[in-house]
């Protein structure tokens, strides 16, 4: 089974972290695996998004044009990739920066107050993981177990002390969905 995955958003939300945790997940669980970044011009506020592929099989390509699935953090990115979610996917996005979705058929929308949470959690950088967390939820394309030692390699030593806060945005973001 192969998964591809879009995550987007502004350049300073941590889309690119969300990539690499699915890559490395994915590759600790045995997985093939590619992560394709694009940024904008911009370092911090410009356009960031990154495609993943994990696959059961050799990855022929990084490039994503039909994901099942993205991560939308901000109103441009879900705008610039909704309709390429192939029938049948899901789209996660951040509803605290995001007005509603209008329902789109054949997608699983599901809506994630990512600022909120990580406000709630003391660390609004954490938001990414929360919409993470609830992706994982959906999806199951890698244990969240594998996420969290994914961000052992990730991130650099003087962030680990962070690893308890990400993971307990990931877990906010999965009991999201158990609870809907």
């Amino acid at each position: 089974m192969t998964h591809e995955i879009i995550c987007a958003g502004f350049g300073g939300q941590g889309v690119m972290l969300i990539g690499q945790l699915l890559a490395y997940g994915g590759m600790i669980e045995g997985k093939a695996v590619t992560w394709f970044p694009a940024y904008g011009p911009e370092m911090r506020g410009g356009t960031a998004n990154c495609s993943v592929v994990i696959s059961d099989q050799p990855v022929g390509s990084p490039i994503v044009s039909e994901p099942d699935g993205i991560i939308a953090m901000n109103r441009p990115s879900l705008e610039k990739f909704k309709l390429a979610v192939k029938p049948g996917g899901v789209i996660v996005y951040n509803s605290s920066m995001i007005e509603a979705v209008p329902e789109i058929p054949g997608l699983k929308i599901f809506p994630v107050p990512t600022n909120e949470i990580a406000n709630e959690l003391g660390n609004d950088k954490v938001a990414n993981m929360v919409a993470l967390g609830a992706y994982l939820g959906l999806t199951k394309i890698v244990d969240l177990s594998s996420i969290e030692e994914a961000l052992k390699q990730v991130l650099p030593p003087h962030r680990h002390k962070l690893i308890p806060l990400n993971s307990a945005a990931l877990q906010k973001g999965l009991e999201l969905v158990e609870k809907s």
